[in-house]
């Protein structure tokens, strides 16, 4: 019994001591040359280098998708609960939409039309004539179009007492008819009257084919842009 124990110990030492020689000596530059264990132990070694970078890249681009997908995450929440209060809201919102569209139709009101303009130029004067005012300019100037409405500027200078140039312009704010009057300028005269210049501004609806010319170029300026 003890010699066979003798010769197993021998053996395996023997086998070891081979394997160890197996690894020695070897050229770095040529493993094809090596002996089989080290050329095995080199394929699983760079195999194993193979799979753990591979692994590692993979680990990174899955937590850039996973920050991703969580900064989704916080921007949907926060659309959702905005969705969720307006969804809460819908009927108020309808009614002040209501409400809005309402005062529009008023303001659209106090415009008058192409037609009308005439009629309102004539409101003014009025209202100043009526007031004991004289009229030494009154000149309507060039017509400024807008998005959804023109404008036009009116020149105008007049002569007389200081309470009725306080009325006109009371007279005038309270025209059907939107009218504002801009850039006043008083200034005393000898006889002791007041001269008044300003510019009055009313405002008036684009017809049909005003509103035709303007969106063609609204197409065109958003062409160009393209």
């Amino acid at each position: 019994m003890a010699t066979k124990r003798s010769s197993r110990k021998i053996d395996l030492a023997t086998a070891m001591r081979r394997f160890g020689q197996q690894f020695q000596g070897l050229n770095p530059n040529d493993p094809s040359a090596w002996p089989a264990v080290p050329r095995y132990a080199l394929c699983v070694a760079v195999a194993a280098l193979v799979l753990v970078a591979l692994w590692f890249v993979w680990l990174t681009n899955s937590n850039d998708e996973l920050e991703a997908e969580r900064a989704k995450e916080v921007s949907l929440r926060a659309d959702y609960q905005k969705k969720v209060v307006q969804a809460a809201n819908l009927e108020l919102l309808k009614k002040q939409r209501e409400q809005v569209q309402q005062y529009v139709t008023l303001l659209e009101k106090q415009l008058p039309s192409k037609a009308e303009m005439d009629a309102l130029l004539s409101d003014i004067n009025q209202a100043g004539l009526g007031r004991s005012l004289q009229f030494e300019l009154f000149r309507p100037g060039q017509v400024s179009i807008k998005d959804y409405y023109a404008e036009l500027p009116i020149a105008v200078r007049v002569t007389g007492r200081y309470h009725d140039m306080g009325a006109f312009a009371a007279d005038v704010a309270n025209l059907s008819r939107i009218v504002t009057l801009n850039n006043l300028a008083v200034t005393p005269q000898k006889d002791g009257n007041l001269v008044m210049d300003a510019t009055a501004r009313t405002y008036r609806y684009l017809d049909e084919e005003e509103q035709a010319m303007q969106k063609r170029a609204a197409a065109a300026a958003a062409g160009k842009k393209k």
